[in-house]
């Protein structure tokens, strides 16, 4: 075993320990696939993000992304978290004020601006309206009528989120989703927030699995999907604040920006625990 710096940073928070949590080792290139995921799993968080050394030129670090179970090639809260990161333990990124990760999805660019960071998201690749016996089932998981839900469609960027408009913010907070009848799918609904509420938008995560739904209380990818949705539609501004985690005691706000081809998603990022791990 070796011993390594390690973080635990909350991500798009609005105040302290109200985002997403997100555990980061670096100076991880001696530390096995196999000690990778054990620990992943140990930590138990929606994500372990693990620092090394870039293979590709323009690159300023490479990161592996776990989740308790698999490998990610993409996520939004671990590339805005390991910048952070990055950042805080000395790394000086070629460009200024844009750090490059890479990642088994491609180069992320990201944008540092104090605290607040924003990825630029990479393209989707699956953006079309979900069959309609698959809409039907999406809706009856999530235990509204055919008819509540006024847009479905595939919003895949590695992750597979199937997105779901309803036509307001309650609604959306109302949702008592059914695991059997969404087991296997990456469910993203959302619906706007009446003017003056703080945010734009209120946005909700089911990842359905092994009988149970876990809601996620950040999610950068999600929302990266989403924005492109939503401004193609008309149905959102090019800049506007989601609000996400309310349901489950969290108070996460998601910035972005939507300009020609590039979608930008956003938020404070907060360190929390700091000192070394035995890997």
């Amino acid at each position: 075993m070796a011993t390594h710096p390690f973080r635990q940073v909350d991500v798009f928070g609005s105040a302290a320990y109200t985002g997403n949590p997100l555990a980061v080792v670096a100076a991880a290139d001696d530390v096995t696939e196999e000690d990778m995921r054990r620990f992943a799993r140990w930590t138990n968080l929606a994500e372990t993000v693990f620092l090394l050394d870039p293979t590709t030129a323009g690159a300023d670090y490479r990161v592996r992304i776990f989740t308790t179970t698999v490998e990610l090639p993409f996520a939004g809260h671990p590339t805005l978290g390991s910048a952070h990161a990055w950042l805080a333990w000395g790394g000086r990124p070629v460009r200024d004020d844009v750090v490059v990760q890479e990642c088994a999805a491609g180069l992320v660019e990201v944008r540092v601006a104090g605290d607040r960071l924003a990825f630029a998201a990479p393209p989707m690749t699956r953006f079309e309206p979900v069959a309609e016996p698959l809409a039907a089932r999406v809706a009856a998981g999530l235990g509204v009528g055919r008819d509540a839900v006024l847009g479905c469609s595939w919003l895949v960027n590695r992750p597979e989120w199937i997105g779901v408009r309803l036509a307001d913010a309650e609604r959306v907070l109302a949702l008592r989703p059914d695991p059997g009848v969404l087991a296997g799918l990456e469910v993203g609904v959302v619906g706007p927030h009446r003017a003056g509420a703080g945010a734009d938008f209120e946005v909700r995560a089911f990842i359905a699995a092994d009988g149970s739904v876990v809601e996620d209380p950040a999610t950068g990818s999600l929302n990266a999907g989403l924005a492109r949705w939503l401004v193609g539609e008309g149905v959102a501004p090019a800049g506007y604040v989601v609000a996400q985690g309310t349901a489950i005691g969290h108070a996460a706000r998601l910035h972005v920006d939507v300009g020609g081809d590039a979608v930008w998603v956003g938020g404070e990022v907060r360190p929390g625990i700091t000192g070394t791990v035995e890997i």
